[in-house]
C-alpha cells in the first residue's frame, strides 16, 4: 500500500498543503515572504496536479504546495507518489481540507503500475493519514479499480476465458459468494446456445461464469459483464489496427467484478448475481459464419450479419439467464461499440436505462463523482434496423448509423418490458495518460454505480 493509516503520523513527514486555483492567492498571503517568492518563482498557481518542492535554507524537504481541482476530487492527489522523492507525508491543516475517502483513493491510484511483466519505474511516496472509515472506503475502492485495470492491462495469452473464471472464483472466495460456472458443450446441455456459437471455434472453450451472494430476503441485483478475452472479429476478420487491443474486450466482464467487489465488500443490503460469458471470438473451421441463424436462450432467432458484433450474441443469452429471476435492476456492462466511441470518446460511456429519471440520476450524479456516464436513447423507431428476414433479430443495424443505439435495442430483445435494466456501453481503457490514470485497462462508472446502489438499496 502507497497509504498507510495511522495516527500520529511518523516524525519527518513532510507536510503537503493542498490548494485550488480559487483559495491560492488568500493562502499565499498568510505565508512567509521566502516562500511566497520561492512559489512564485517555480510559477506555482494552485493548478491542478501542479506542485512544487519548498526546501528550508539548507535545501532540505519542508513542505510540498499541491494544486487540486477541489476537495473531494477522485484524483487529487494523484500526480504526486511517482513524482515525489521517497520518503513519508501527511496533509497539513493550512489550504483544502482534502476529503478523506478523496486522499486514500487518489494517492492509491497515483501509484498504480501494471508491473507482471515489467519492473516498476520506481516505488511510490508514502502518504500517512489518519484512521478512518472514510479512508478505509477509499483504500478499498483504489484496490478494486487496480485489480479491475490488472484484469484488462493483462495480454489474452494470459487471460482467457479459464483465467477470467479463475479470477471471478477468487473474488467469490474473497467475499464468501457462491462461484459456479457452464463451460464448453454443457452449454448447450443448459441452453446457452449463444455463448455457445460464438466461442466454440476457439480452443479455449466458451463458458458462463456466475456467482451468486447475499441473503435470500435482501433485494437482487444481476450484474453482467461483457467476457470476450480476444475478438479477432470471428470470419469477418478486424484489421490489424482494429485488433491490436482486443485484449481489452472483456473491460466489461473486468468491471462488473470490480463493481460486485465493492459491492460485496462494502456488505450492502443487496442480493447479488454476477453472469460473465466468457469466450474468445476465434477463427476456425467451426467458427460460426455470417448468415447464420443462431437460437438463444429466449428462443428468439438472431441472423448474424456480422461475426465481429459478437458482444450482443453473448449478453443475449446472459440477460435473458439474469431476467428469469426477475431481479430489482440488471445492469450490464461492455465494451460493446466503436459507435459509442466516436460519440463520446473514451472517458465518456454511453447509458441506456429504461427509465429516463434513473438515467438523469445517474449521469448528475456520475458527474458530482467525476466517474462520468452519458444517456443516450433507448429510441424505439430505430428497431426497424435491426429486424431480419429469416430470424427474429439482426446483429447488425442496416446502416452503420446509430450503431449504439442498435447495439441497445438489440440486448433490449432479451430484458422483459417490465424489467428494471441499465446498459452501459463504455471502452475500458485510458488512450491518453492523465494523473492516477496510466494509458491502458480502466475502472469506468463503478464508483457512480455503486453510490447509486447505496442511495437505492441502503435501506430496503
Amino acid at each position: 500500500m502507497t497509504v498507510q493509516l495511522k495516527k500520529p503520523a511518523p516524525a519527518g513527514a513532510v507536510a503537503i498543503t493542498a490548494i485550488d486555483r480559487a483559495g491560492f492567492a488568500a493562502l499565499a498571503k498568510t505565508l512567509p515572504a521566502s516562500t511566497r517568492r520561492w512559489l512564485a518563482t517555480n510559477g506555482f498557481s494552485g493548478a491542478p496536479d501542479s506542485f512544487c518542492l519548498v526546501p528550508d535554507g539548507e535545501g532540505k524537504l519542508v513542505e510540498v504546495f499541491a494544486g487540486v481541482a477541489h476537495a473531494t476530487h477522485p484524483f487529487a492527489l494523484a500526480a504526486l507518489p511517482m513524482a515525489l522523492p521517497l520518503g513519508n507525508y501527511k496533509l497539513s491543516d493550512q489550504g483544502l481540507a482534502i476529503d478523506a475517502e478523496a486522499a486514500a483513493l487518489s494517492w492509491e491510484l497515483g501509484g498504480y503500475q501494471f508491473d507482471l511483466y515489467k519492473p516498476r519505474r520506481r516505488e511510490p511516496a508514502t502518504l500517512v493519514l489518519p484512521p478512518s472509515p472514510e479512508a478505509q472506503r477509499g483504500l478499498a475502492q483504489a484496490t478494486v479499480i487496480a485489480a479491475t485495470r490488472d484484469l484488462v492491462n493483462t495480454p489474452a495469452e494470459h487471460m482467457g476465458p479459464e483465467e477470467l473464471a479463475q479470477a471471478a472464483q477468487l473474488v467469490a472466495k474473497q467475499h464468501g459468494a457462491k462461484f459456479s460456472a457452464v463451460v464448453g458443450d454443457a452449454l448447450l446441455k443448459k441452453n446457452f446456445p449463444a455463448i455457445h456459437a460464438v466461442g466454440r471455434a476457439s480452443t479455449r472453450a466458451p463458458r458462463l461464469i456466475e456467482l451468486n451472494w447475499g441473503k435470500a430476503k435482501d433485494p437482487l441485483i444481476a450484474i453482467v459483464g461483457k467476457g470476450v478475452c480476444f475478438d479477432t472479429g470471428g470470419l469477418d476478420i478486424k484489421s490489424p489496427d482494429g485488433m491490436r487491443q482486443m485484449k481489452k474486450d472483456m473491460g466489461g466482464a473486468a468491471n462488473a467484478l470490480g463493481l460486485a467487489s465493492l459491492v460485496m465488500a462494502l456488505k450492502l443490503p443487496v442480493r447479488l448475481q454476477v453472469l460473465i460469458p466468457a469466450v474468445e471470438n476465434s477463427i476456425a473451421g467451426n467458427a460460426y459464419r455470417p448468415g447464420d441463424v443462431i437460437k438463444t436462450r429466449k428462443g428468439l432467432h438472431i441472423e448474424i450479419g456480422n461475426t465481429d458484433a459478437e458482444g450482443r450474441v453473448v449478453l443475449s443469452d446472459a440477460l435473458a439467464y439474469a431476467s428469469e429471476a426477475k431481479p430489482e435492476l440488471i445492469i450490464d456492462m461492455a465494451t460493446l461499440t466503436g459507435a459509442a466511441r466516436v460519440a463520446l470518446g473514451a472517458q465518456l460511456p454511453a447509458l441506456f436505462a429504461k427509465h429516463h429519471d434513473t438515467a438523469r440520476d445517474l449521469v448528475d450524479l456520475g458527474f458530482k463523482m467525476d466517474d462520468p456516464m452519458w444517456h443516450m436513447p433507448l429510441w424505439a423507431p430505430y428497431k426497424a434496423g435491426i429486424e431480419s428476414t429469416i430470424g427474429d433479430i439482426v446483429n447488425t443495424g442496416k446502416s452503420a448509423l446509430a450503431g449504439a443505439i442498435n447495439a441497445a435495442l438489440f440486448l433490449e430483445y432479451f430484458v422483459p418490458e417490465n424489467q428494471d435494466w441499465l446498459h452501459i456501453d463504455l471502452f475500458a481503457w485510458n488512450d491518453t495518460a492523465r494523473a492516477g490514470r496510466p494509458i491502458g485497462g480502466e475502472a469506468q462508472t463503478i464508483r457512480t454505480l455503486l453510490a447509486y446502489l447505496e442511495q437505492r438499496f441502503a435501506t430496503a
